[in-house]
């Protein structure tokens, strides 16, 4: 169970410290316990109670009828306004309670209605991205549990692969060529799973190869697929003290490609690429990489 200072609650809801404070004083919306040294800690059902709060109350709904809402009450009332698709911190917020609370059909229903609102690819860069990073950061301070961040990996991983497998099938022989791939122990696949959709989306081929893909095989696959260009996301692999060789090793392998090298290990130091080497900081700057990159007629 998760114990949280209010200064966490703030840094998770967005809610003022002095805000949350007075909803519990005057609306009894926490309950929180002290220490023996006097300072109050918050529990899970606090902060799952919090962000469906703030969801509605950003919403315009009066904080004091809010609190006499029921759990059940709450969940009901943030699903209903959660409408608007242009209105990203509320559906993050929603899923964030709903993941707290491992609620897999409401998790599924927030994101199937942005998805249906504002299309999948911007679905995955406003709310999916952004939300990722937020559990991202409650899973490194202990905030959640490895089965409710391994509930939403999984669930948004099944959106994407569902979403490419809508697209219309595109020949290698008419279209820009890419292999993507993971490196050798790297398992962190969502990334990669997003650029495939994208190309994919944008009229270019891709041969994907997935998580775990030994180097010294990617030659061959060169000589072969003849790819104008080849993706890979490092998260945890390689150590970071082999980051540059194994830049290196790839751009030699693959000479004749345009390698493209995205994720944190690319920018938390400093690297020298091979001239036919880039590095997009963000997803964004692969898309717009992607749209300059034309297939073929």
């Amino acid at each position: 169970m998760g114990q949280f200072s209010i200064s966490d609650l703030e840094s998770i809801s967005g809610i003022k410290a002095h805000t949350i404070r007075m909803w519990e004083q005057r609306y009894g919306i926490l309950q929180p316990v002290r220490t023996t040294t006097n300072i109050r800690t918050y529990c899970d059902n606090d902060l799952r109670r919090l962000l469906n709060v703030a969801t509605l109350c950003g919403q315009g709904h009066r904080i004091s009828k809010v609190a006499q809402l029921t759990e059940q009450e709450l969940a009901s009332a943030v699903i209903s306004c959660c409408e608007d698709p242009h209105d990203y911190a509320r559906q993050i917020s929603a899923l964030l309670a709903a993941t707290l609370e491992m609620d897999e059909p409401r998790l599924n229903k927030l994101l199937n209605g942005a998805i249906r609102q504002l299309g999948f690819e911007e679905t995955v860069m406003r709310v999916a991205y952004p939300f990722l990073q937020r559990i991202g950061v409650l899973w490194q301070t202990g905030s959640i549990n490895p089965a409710q961040e391994h509930l939403v990996s999984n669930l948004i991983r099944q959106k994407i692969v569902a979403a490419t497998d809508t697209l219309t099938p595109v020949l290698p022989g008419e279209s820009r060529r890419w292999v993507l791939f993971l490196p050798e122990g790297e398992l962190h696949e969502l990334a990669l799973l997003f650029m495939n959709y994208a190309l994919r989306a944008r009229g270019h081929h891709v041969l994907y190869l997935g998580q775990n893909m030994p180097e010294n095989e990617l030659q061959a696959v060169c000589k072969v697929y003849q790819p104008h260009a080849i993706g890979t996301v490092l998260t945890a692999v390689p150590e970071r003290c082999q980051v540059q060789s194994y830049i290196n090793t790839l751009a030699e392998r693959c000479a004749d490609a345009t390698l493209v090298f995205y994720g944190p290990l690319m920018s938390c130091q400093k690297l020298s690429l091979p001239a036919n080497a880039v590095n997009p900081r963000l997803m964004t700057d692969f898309l717009a990489f992607a749209d300059e990159l034309q297939p073929q007629v």
